[in-house]
């Protein structure tokens, strides 16, 4: 497996990455973060900034292996102004050109405002920030992404924290066939199958906090997500098996094999 992906690297803002697992931190307790990682052998992991304090207490940073890539995000951001002042903190905090951007102002259903996304992705990608922006999936906004200066496109599997899967797969589906850049499923992804299932359909990685974070065993469900994953990769790669419509076919020739 390790050998196809190596082959096969995923490729954000002109940097390379053989994992396509990226991990949230957000529900994590530091006592946990460095085990999952390494279990889940992901590359990218995503901070919030309110996380990276610089003060006495414990920082998160501290328990994320130094060769992991941090992918700042924007969280608390209601408008563009807001989210771009929080990228230009997190680069002076020393977090990085990545950046996820998300701007959020629903307090109810926590759906990402794409319009305002837009804005800030054209405002951030202009001073040289690798923008990851989340979004809910729709065509037009993920094309008006893509000429702001995107660097990928991260759509909404379902509700953030909700676990129930990939609600807008069919949305999801169209991103993939029709945006020239890595769309990384994010928010809702709740089981191994469906991390695999988004990576059969084409998505280029998928990103997973909540249902990791919320198993009986972070590191094993962390490990399960990181096979998932590879798998759907493989199966993406492979090809996928035709579908017939209500006729079935013998998997091995009958003829021949009892006379009359």
């Amino acid at each position: 497996m390790k050998e196809t992906l190596i082959k096969d690297p995923l490729t954000i803002g002109g940097h390379k990455f053989q994992s396509r697992f990226i991990l949230g931190s957000g529900k994590f307790s530091l006592d946990f973060m460095k085990a999952v990682i390494e279990h889940g052998e992901a590359e990218i992991v995503t901070l919030a900034l309110r996380r990276a304090n610089t003060g006495g207490e414990e920082n998160i940073v501290d328990y994320i292996p130094k060769n992991i890539t941090l992918l700042p995000n924007t969280s608390g951001a209601r408008t563009a102004e807001e989210a771009v002042r929080i990228a230009r903190l997190s680069r002076e905090l020393g977090c990085g050109d990545f950046i996820k951007l998300e701007v959020i102002s629903d307090s109810k259903y926590l759906l990402p405002d794409n319009q305002e996304t837009v804005r800030a992705t054209e405002m951030l990608a202009k001073e040289g920030f690798i923008v990851m922006p989340y979004m809910y999936p729709d065509l037009y906004t993920a094309r008006a992404l893509v000429n702001a200066g995107a660097a990928a496109v991260m759509p909404l599997g379902a509700p953030i924290g909700s676990n129930k899967g990939l609600c807008t797969k069919e949305f999801i589906q169209i991103l993939v066939d029709e945006i020239d850049l890595p769309i990384i499923v994010d928010a809702g992804i709740g089981r191994p199958s469906q991390a695999c299932e988004a990576m059969e359909m084409g998505a280029a990685a998928v990103m997973c906090n909540t249902a990791v974070a919320t198993a009986n065993d972070v590191s094993m469900m962390a490990s399960a997500f990181k096979q998932a994953i590879i798998a759907g990769r493989e199966a993406y790669l492979a090809g996928l098996g035709r579908v017939l419509d209500f006729k079935a076919e013998a998997s091995s020739p009958l003829t021949g094999f009892l006379e009359d």
